[in-house]
């Protein structure tokens, strides 16, 4: 067993086919100034054509990931147009008289070099998307012919060192069951798409192999693990064949579950939504009876792109959302951006500690002509179904209401032009922060709901970066704080009559369910893959049990002390009177 990690979900069993590392590799060629012209005219065609085959793979690619995911391409196309890029190639050229094709190989090693040495997984995963553009050039530079492409008649598990963006276009997900990639990252365009396609992906194995994987080899690889076997015995190989049917037995019970009423055996309704990051996401929303959709992150929409979407572009996006829920909510987060999410094109200041820096409403508050125009893409969605517009990372009275005057400004421009929406749009924030949490008694006064973010939430109760391996292991949603928190903020809403839900990680943690009970809190929204087993839970759960819950939680002076009492109330909702376990769909 090798150790990686899972960057796309589910279990892939089935013959490696291994792409293989392939270099460029010509001698250094120089021409005549006479020739200078010439050269030049050939990166220009070779560009032009480079520009042609993204586009044409675009378009194909379009039925398999949505529009959204192949938005990764204008990327690409972008690198080609840049300046920095192209200057760097043409000034090779011109001063050291060299021709097309080695003056683009050197750009392409110069950049990706320096992007390797940014102390950043971000940017080194963007070092890729320049080499999978700098090697297409170079392909229509040389003639060369496309590298090996997988089998088209055979399952397989496509093995490589990295993955480019390009090569996923070429995957039949029919025959793809799995992919591992020596390096790579969870946040790279690879990563990105094969959980789009829901393909299986395990990444990270440099350095971890005895022996490189070869054509042929039995792969077992764990998406959610983030393990791989290679060639593993015959007990391992009957353990996960075990597995995959259990997981999917599993599955065809919850699916059972999808449209009953959300609702505890003691008969108190709760709600289930959806976290969602784009609009493809919904069939599946829709498929798992969820209550709507509790957090739209907008960010999708500006990522892997060379500029900020316009008004047009996000209207379209916020509406087709509202009217295939059909009027169930949906709550659209304003842009989130800054920590450890980028967007190419907004120049951000270096920081130490990005994640207490400057992002989410601090950026959009010093930008209000982007902040306004998504706010008037949002408004003007609100006319086709129920939707909500929620601040994140709000700290202060002061922020709120800033953000709240960009929002008046929309309205009146858009009743100014006779546009339609709606007035009495629901406002709410995020409560992510230990400063919201303490002033949550004054700010729900001023909002129209609560969604906590629990992943912020513990990061900054806990001043632990979840993205630090080195303290990662002290991120503890459990830890006492955190659920006084928690308590802090549910209490002054209820007083207050302020409508709250949970939106972070935690919501669809099935442990959790017993916190969310004892402090009367009925509106959860988590990733679409988790409804089905919170529901499961839920359907079994007391909500009248939920005052002797906290008695025990608030008595708790460890994180595992926390999840024994949590553990006790699971188990005991799953009890029939007889005292018998009652199987919860084929498993507890």
């Amino acid at each position: 067993m090798v150790e990686g990690i899972g960057a796309s979900s589910g279990i892939a069993m089935g013959k490696a086919f291994v792409i293989p590392t392939w270099e460029w590799d010509f001698p250094e060629k120089l021409i005549d100034v006479t020739d200078l012209a010439y050269e030049f005219e050939r990166l220009y065609d070779g560009i032009r054509h480079s520009k042609d085959e993204i586009e044409l793979i675009k378009q194909e690619f379009v039925s398999v990931l949505g529009e959204e995911q192949t938005q990764i391409f204008d990327a690409h196309l972008a690198i080609l147009e840049d300046p920095i890029f192209m200057n760097e190639v043409q000034g090779i050229m011109q001063r050291q008289y060299k021709a097309a094709e080695v003056a683009v190989k050197e750009a392409i090693d110069k950049f990706v070099g320096m992007f390797d040495l940014l102390d950043d997984g971000y940017m080194k995963e963007r070092a890729l998307d320049i080499k999978d553009v700098g090697n297409r050039l170079l392909k229509h530079l040389l003639g060369a012919l496309e590298e090996t492409l997988p089998p088209k008649d055979q399952p397989y598990v496509l093995v490589a060192k990295e993955l480019i963006p390009s090569q996923m276009v070429h995957l039949d997900v029919s025959l793809a069951l799995g992919l591992v990639t020596m390096l790579g990252g969870k946040t790279s365009h690879v990563a990105i798409m094969a959980r789009a396609m829901g393909v299986p992906y395990v990444l990270g194995l440099e350095g971890k192999l005895q022996t490189p994987i070869q054509n042929g080899d039995y792969l077992i690889i764990d998406g959610d693990e983030g393990v791989v076997y290679v060639n593993p015995a015959d007990d391992v190989i009957e353990k996960y064949k075990a597995r995959k049917e259990t997981w999917k037995a599993v599955q065809e019970q919850l699916q059972k579950l999808a449209h009953l009423p959300t609702r505890t055996e003691d008969g108190r309704q709760m709600h289930l939504a959806a976290n969602i990051s784009s609009v493809k996401e919904l069939e599946l929303v829709m498929k798992n009876g969820a209550s709507g959709v509790g957090l739209f992150r907008t960010e999708f929409l500006y990522m892997d792109r060379s500029s900020f979407p316009e008004e047009e572009e996000q209207f379209a996006v916020y509406r087709e959302v509202a009217e295939r829920l059909g009027g169930k909510p949906v709550v659209i987060r304003t842009l989130d951006v800054g920590g450890d999410k980028h967007l190419d094109y907004l120049a951000l200041p270096e920081e130490e500690n990005p994640s207490l820096g400057y992002r989410a409403i601090r950026i959009m508050l010093d930008r209000t002509d982007l902040f306004k125009t998504q706010l008037r893409a949002i408004l003007r969605a609100s006319h086709y179904g129920n939707v909500k517009i929620m601040y994140p990372m709000i700290s202060s009275l002061d922020e709120l209401r800033r953000a709240n005057e960009v929002l008046e400004e929309a309205k009146k421009e858009l009743a100014d032009e006779g546009t339609p929406f709606r007035s009495d749009i629901a406002v709410g924030i995020m409560i992510e922060l230990p400063a919201a949490v303490m002033i949550s008694d004054l700010l729900a006064q001023k909002v129209d709901f609560f969604s906590i973010g629990t992943n912020d939430l513990v990061q900054y109760v806990l001043a632990v970066d979840r993205m630090n391996e080195t303290v990662a292991h002290l991120y503890d949603p459990f830890h006492p704080s955190v659920l006084r928190m928690l308590k802090i903020t549910a209490d002054h809403a209820h007083k207050n009559g302020t409508h709250i839900s949970v939106c972070g990680e935690l919501a669809g943690d099935v442990r959790a369910l017993p916190i969310w009970i004892a402090l009367g809190i009925t509106d959860l929204s988590m990733s679409v893959q988790s409804i089905l087993k919170v529901k499961n839970s839920l359907l079994q759960s007391r909500h009248s049990e939920g005052e002797k819950i906290w008695e025990e939680l608030a008595g708790c002076a460890s994180s595992a002390e926390v999840v024994t009492v949590l553990t006790k109330y699971l188990e005991t909702d799953i009890a029939d009177q007889s005292g018998h376990t009652r199987p919860a769909c084929g498993f507890s």
